[in-house]
């Protein structure tokens, strides 16, 4: 199918970007996911405004307690960038295939907070933070508080997701991702999917943050897991029994991938095998 007519915009500069967002434009930066939505008439905004020739946004910097990431960093360069956090990197590395991986963008992926996709979650379990620009000025988003609901997120109509940035990760911490695809394996979007941080101090678990992703409404946290986790000593019993919180506050979506029963099962499933990696990652 072909889209509906619609202006398209291709600034050179942030400012000009923002002087062309209006209430029914779309931001494109690899448009990995905006075309095919907009192929399938799912989403026909009025203008689209491509920020790809924007310089200055297309770079993983090190700001030494944590490191930025782009508007415009492709998911193979955040999936090979040793600076990036593991539950990010993988997720990165497990988003699309290598076309997908060597166009789309990891900022573009979490603006769009699709329900199954993948870095969410890793942005989510990371602690990460949106900085969002508009011609008014810049403000910060905590991802707990970014994703909104399917396919919405904090985002104003006037605002264009410049750069996420992630905490560095620090002695005793590790994360990790892993996740079920749609195809069996672990490509294309998740069935069901699950990210972790966790820090260790003195033989027992400090803080953990985990994430689900293509369980419920949104991607978010799984709360009560990590409230779960702290204090124990991480070990097998002790993150299975976590894991059975993985649904708290949670509405699980039956869809063609699986029922409620079964996205039920997979969201311990992989919560556990997330947690148990990102302890073995310290």
């Amino acid at each position: 199918m072909y889209p509906r007519q619609f202006d398209y915009v291709a600034p050179g500069s942030l400012d000009e970007a923002f002087g062309a967002l209006g209430d029914t434009s779309k931001v494109m930066a690899g448009g990995m996911s905006l075309i095919p939505l907009m192929k399938m008439r799912l989403f026909s905004p009025g203008t689209v405004v491509d920020i790809g020739r924007i310089g200055g946004l297309d770079t993983i910097d090190d700001h030494g307690d944590h490191i930025s990431i782009g508007a415009l960093v492709r998911h193979a360069e955040t999936a090979s960038s040793g600076a990036v956090p593991t539950a990010l990197a993988t997720a990165a590395s497990l988003t699309g295939d290598v076309q997908v991986r060597n166009r789309g963008t990891t900022c573009g992926a979490l603006a769009h907070a699709d329900v199954a996709a993948d870095q969410p979650a890793g942005a989510l379990a990371c602690g990460a933070v949106m900085v969002a620009q508009s011609a008014s000025g810049t403000r910060e988003i905590p991802a707990s508080e970014f994703f909104v609901d399917a396919l919405t997120s904090a985002l104003h109509h006037d605002e264009i997701l410049t750069s996420v940035k992630i905490p560095k990760a620090g002695d005793g911490e590790g994360s990790a991702y892993d996740k079920l695809g749609r195809r069996g394996g672990r490509s294309d979007y998740a069935v069901a999917g699950a990210a972790a941080w966790v820090k260790k101090s003195n033989g027992s678990i400090e803080a953990a943050r985990v994430a689900l992703t293509g369980v419920g409404t949104k991607p978010q946290l799984a709360d009560g897991v990590a409230e779960a986790l702290v204090g124990t000593d991480g070990s097998d019993g002790a993150v299975e029994a976590a894991a059975d919180r993985a649904l708290e506050g949670v509405t699980v979506l039956e869809d063609l991938y699986g029922s409620e029963e079964y996205k039920s099962h997979l969201a311990k499933v992989y919560v556990t095998r997330a947690v148990k990696q990102a302890l073995a990652n310290i």
